[in-house]
């Protein structure tokens, strides 16, 4: 009977999982989005975000615990320091998984999980949304600067418009002669 094994085996012995989980660990806090299928990210995201959150706290016993999870010097380095400065004020859901479709070669649900601090795309478009805002309320003001600007286009108008009225006198003085 599986009563309370709820966990995905992922059709691997425990051991390999387990390396497996770790190894995907390790890329994701090094370049901190990596693209795989669907049911391994939703795995992945289950083993690191305890991993996250005991990072929060800096101490030797959380970087011993931390360690025998991951064993990468470099990954535990990157974790306790940048992620975890990022993270420190978020209570949880460190990681976003979007899906991207199927495979071709074996019709396999694929996606790409990330860190959600460390996507700069979201971050764009938040800071766009404020542009725009502030955009519509720059616009009168760019419409107030080119009024001048046709003034400026007017003034030689107004110098031709006068360049003929002194012709004209002229005119009337030679028709006087």
């Amino acid at each position: 009977m599986r009563h309370n094994k709820k966990f995905n085996h992922l059709g691997r012995k425990a051991s390999h999982r387990a390396s497996m989980l770790s190894n995907m660990a390790v890329s994701l806090i090094e370049h901190k989005r990596i693209t795989t299928t669907l049911q391994k990210a939703k795995e992945l995201r289950k083993y690191v975000e305890p991993l996250i959150t005991k990072a929060k706290d800096d101490t030797t016993a959380s970087r011993r615990v931390v360690f025998s999870y991951l064993q990468n010097k470099f990954a535990i380095t990157e974790l306790f320091g940048t992620v975890a400065n990022k993270v420190g004020d978020r209570p949880g859901g460190y990681t976003r998984i979007i899906k991207l479709g199927k495979r071709r070669s074996d019709d396999a649900d694929m996606a790409f999980i990330e860190l959600v601090d460390f996507d700069e795309n979201m971050a764009k478009d938040t800071k766009k949304k404020r542009t725009r805002r502030s955009s519509k309320k720059a616009a009168p003001k760019a419409e107030t600067p080119a009024a001048p600007k046709e003034e400026a286009v007017e003034a030689p108008k107004e110098e031709v418009a006068e360049a003929p009225k002194a012709e004209a006198p002229a005119e009337t003085a030679e028709a006087a002669e």
